[in-house]
């Protein structure tokens, strides 16, 4: 179980980090493993929820750069107990790192937000945490639909104190605004 009582068994603070976060099953352990070009880096799973803890990884072209990929939120079968546990130690990353620079939430493209996204990005607001959008899976969504995604999302973040206003598109499979997300990265890595 997690909680406060285990936040002391994060990494040191140092250097910038980036986290990833989304719903179970939004395609964020693919992702991390296109971004980091490494293929078994983080897990991928057909069963959602795998991911129960936080994992932490430092890509060796970028050594002052962590990336935090936390737990899939929303489908994971788990006690409530598990849960609150889990939502306990999130919030006290959220609150406790200092050099966390942005929370890159992943929303499916063929799904748009959902009401737990839009709950994490209260949570963020709240923390005052600067967070983005990147809608992954868009090789497996028709234009028109994506469009459609795309304003409802930008309508979502127009009054959210702590959402930055460009919305990044992925696919991990057929490689698309991977290497986007990794300049951006990179730029928050020197400090910009």
């Amino acid at each position: 179980m997690w909680g406060t009582k285990f936040f002391h068994q994060l990494p040191p603070i140092e250097g910038v980090e980036i986290a990833f976060a989304g719903r179970s099953n939004v395609g964020k352990s693919s992702l991390l493993n296109a971004i980091t070009g490494r293929k078994a880096l983080a897990r991928t799973s057909n069963t959602p929820g795998r991911t129960k803890e936080l994992n932490f990884f430092r890509p060796e072209k970028e050594p002052t750069l962590v990336i935090c990929d936390m737990p899939g939120y929303g489908y994971a079968k788990a006690s409530k107990k598990e849960v609150a546990a889990w939502n306990e130690l999130i919030l006290d990353y959220l609150r406790g790192r200092p050099n966390l620079r942005r929370v890159y939430v992943l929303i499916d493209s063929r799904h748009g937000l959902k009401p737990n996204d839009t709950e994490v990005m209260t949570t963020l607001d709240k923390a005052a945490v600067n967070y983005q959008v990147v809608l992954t899976k868009v090789d497996k969504t028709k234009l028109s639909d994506l469009n459609k995604v795309i304003d409802k999302v930008r309508l979502g973040l127009k009054k959210r104190p702590a959402a930055h206003p460009e919305i990044l598109l992925t696919s991990s499979d057929k490689k698309i605004g991977i290497k986007r997300l990794r300049a951006e990265m990179q730029l928050l890595a020197e400090g910009f």
